[in-house]
Parts: C-alpha cells; sequence; structure tokens
C-alpha cells in the first residue's frame, strides 16, 4: 500500500512539474545541445555552409586558440565582472543593506526614502534603461552628466568614447544594485538579535561585529547571489550592446556581444556556437565550484 501511495506522489508531483520542465528543456536544454553539435560543424547563414553544412571536427575551438579578439572579449568580461558583479553590486550592495538594516544601537533615518531610491532600477526594462543612460552619458553639452559637470565649470566628457569601459560598469552595477540591496537586507533581518547584543557584551566593536558574526552567518546568502550575479554578468548581452555595441572599436566587446557579431554579423553559425560552448563550460565550472563552497559549509 505505501508502494502504490508513493508512486501516486512521485506521479503528482511529475505531473506538476511537466510544464516547468518542457519549458526548461525547449528554451535551455536543447538549444545548450544544438549549440554543442553544431560547434562541430561550418554551418553558415551564407555560402556553402547554409546549403550544406558538414562535420568540421575539433577545427573550430583549435581556430580559437589563434583568435586575439576571443581571448581579448574574455578578458574584458573578466574585468567587467569583477568590477560591476563582484565588487559593485555584491559589496556595495552588502554594505547599503547593512546601512539599512536595523540592529541593536542603529536605525537609519528616512529608510523607506532611500529603499524606494535604490528600487528604482527594478522597475526600469533592460533596453529602457540603456537608453535612458545613453542619453545622460551623451557626449555633447546637452548630456546630463555633462551639464552636471559644467555646473562645476568643467568641460564636456565623451562618456561612451572616451571612459566607456568604466561608464557600462557604473551602469550594470546600478541596475543590479536594487536586488543586492533586497536580498542582504532580507539576510541581514534574519540575523539574531540576540547574538548580536550578546557580541556586544563582550565588547565587539560594529566592524569585528560584521566581520565575526554577521558575515559568517550570511555566507550562504552572499555565495547565492554570488553565483547568480556571475552568470548574468558574464552572459550580458542587452545592456551593453544598446549602450555601445561593443565599442569604439572593441573596447567593451563581451564575450556576449563576439557571439552574437560572429554568429550573426559575419554569419558563422559554427564558430559562434563553438565560442558559446566555451562560455558554458566557464559557466559550468563556475556553478560546480560555488556548489561545492556551500558543501563545504554545511
Amino acid at each position: 500500500m505505501k508502494h502504490v501511495r508513493g508512486w501516486r506522489d512521485a506521479l503528482a508531483v511529475l505531473g506538476f512539474l511537466s510544464p516547468a520542465l518542457l519549458l526548461v528543456g525547449a528554451f535551455t536544454l536543447w538549444p545548450a545541445v544544438w549549440a554543442v553539435v553544431q560547434s562541430f560543424t561550418n554551418r553558415a547563414l551564407t555560402g556553402i555552409g547554409a546549403q550544406d553544412p558538414s562535420f568540421v571536427g575539433l577545427a573550430n575551438y583549435q581556430r580559437l586558440l589563434s583568435d586575439g579578439d576571443f581571448f581579448g572579449s574574455i578578458g574584458r568580461t573578466a574585468l567587467f565582472t569583477i568590477a560591476s558583479a563582484v565588487i559593485g553590486q555584491t559589496l556595495l550592495g552588502l554594505a547599503v543593506a547593512y546601512l539599512m538594516a536595523e540592529r541593536p544601537g542603529w536605525k537609519l533615518r528616512m529608510t523607506p526614502l532611500f529603499a524606494a531610491v535604490f528600487l528604482l532600477p527594478l522597475a526600469v526594462p533592460e533596453t529602457v534603461a540603456a537608453l535612458a543612460w545613453a542619453s545622460m552619458a551623451n557626449g555633447t553639452e546637452a548630456g546630463l552628466l555633462n551639464r552636471a559637470l559644467d555646473l562645476a565649470g568643467l568641460g564636456p566628457v565623451n562618456w561612451l568614447q572616451d571612459h566607456a569601459m568604466a561608464t557600462v560598469i557604473v551602469v550594470n552595477t546600478w541596475r543590479g544594485l536594487s536586488f543586492a540591496m533586497v536580498l542582504f537586507a532580507a539576510a541581514f533581518e534574519s540575523v539574531p538579535t540576540s547574538v548580536l547584543e550578546a557580541s556586544m557584551v563582550d565588547g565587539a566593536t560594529p566592524w569585528q561585529q560584521v566581520r565575526r558574526v554577521t558575515l559568517p552567518m550570511l555566507r550562504r546568502q552572499i555565495l547565492i547571489f554570488l553565483l547568480l550575479t556571475v552568470i548574468t554578468t558574464v552572459g550580458i548581452f542587452g545592456l551593453v550592446y544598446f549602450l555601445t555595441r561593443g565599442g569604439p572599436g572593441s573596447a567593451t566587446q563581451l564575450i556576449g556581444i563576439y557571439i552574437y557579431e560572429v554568429a550573426f554579423r559575419f554569419f558563422e553559425i559554427g564558430y559562434g556556437s563553438a565560442v558559446a560552448v566555451i562560455l558554458l563550460i566557464i559557466l559550468t565550472a563556475f556553478g560546480l565550484y560555488y556548489v561545492r563552497l556551500m558543501r563545504e559549509e554545511t
């Protein structure tokens, strides 16, 4: 009887999960498998590769080893991810959430107002945010940032030409800071007040409380957010593409933009798929590493 009930429960769970599993399979697993298969071919959108694609083995991956543009995009993506995801969103998000969290001996005034300001980016679609920042960072005197500089007696700055990478790092940090603040604010609120009060009785300074009490208790939440933000930042496309299109030159050509240009601008689907597979391997390695860190914690 228990065996029959167990099978019924399993079928019920499978029935509820089947729509989500079908969506994941159709829009995540199948495209990944398709990309892996195409990476071993010379498939293209024009020419012979479009009419009759053939198997080329590891030729696309061998070509990657001598592709300076590919390695350049990997380096720029690493810089962009560390600056905007790790430092900008994670560390800055932790700091903002810590300042806004209520704890013994500390309460920030006008917390709802600050929360509303930091949550505004969540209400703005990615494309709209990119176009709005492109307008603000206009290199002419009409740009909002340059108008602010003009009030200080400084000349206009061509932000998206002379400081393109710094600009997209700031924009991506602004874009993801809201989610970081919400997650970490909830995490700080979950820290027992009794633990913080006990550390104060023992003579711990605020910095010692953060370093030795609060952060160790929030290690899992920090790792989860770091995993999510690294994955989304490494594969970012729309925000940077609408701002700079990878320029000037290749200054902001991240790996996502490089894949798009190879596959859909130069029509080399097979080679673009090989680059995408390398990106998939990198992200999978990051994911496995973070899972290992969380397992070590437990």
